[in-house]
């Protein structure tokens, strides 16, 4: 039995902000009717962040299907600007990280006398 072409119920937006924003605990799972991977994905925290950037990714590709197999509705009408609100999101996160990271490492010097 081949997969459904035609869109099926569930929203691309819906499942991509799940999927970001709370994919480390299965929800977009849970969203698409995938209650067993969602269950593992649950009890391993998005298999340690890495299932969780996999889903992300194939979401915002266009790969992801409902239980039924069939595709996201709304993809082809918000795919861009869900990539450009991931992408700003990463960079702003690993200017930030970076910040962090070079004012961690300024107060350790400072602490410790270096």
């Amino acid at each position: 039995m081949s997969a459904p072409q035609y869109p099926g119920q569930k929203s691309f937006v819906v499942t991509w902000l799940l999927s970001w924003l709370l994919g480390g605990l299965g929800i977009d799972r849970f969203y698409l009717g995938k209650i067993g991977t969602g269950i593992l994905k649950l009890i391993t925290f998005g298999g340690l962040g890495l299932w969780w950037l996999i889903d992300l990714i194939i979401t915002l590709v266009g790969s992801q299907r409902d239980k039924q197999g069939a595709p996201l509705y709304g993809y082809l009408e918000n795919r861009k600007i869900a990539w450009i609100v991931t992408g700003i999101f990463v960079v702003l996160g690993a200017i930030s990280g970076g910040i962090s990271g070079a004012l961690g490492l300024l107060s350790f010097g400072a602490y410790y006398g270096g």
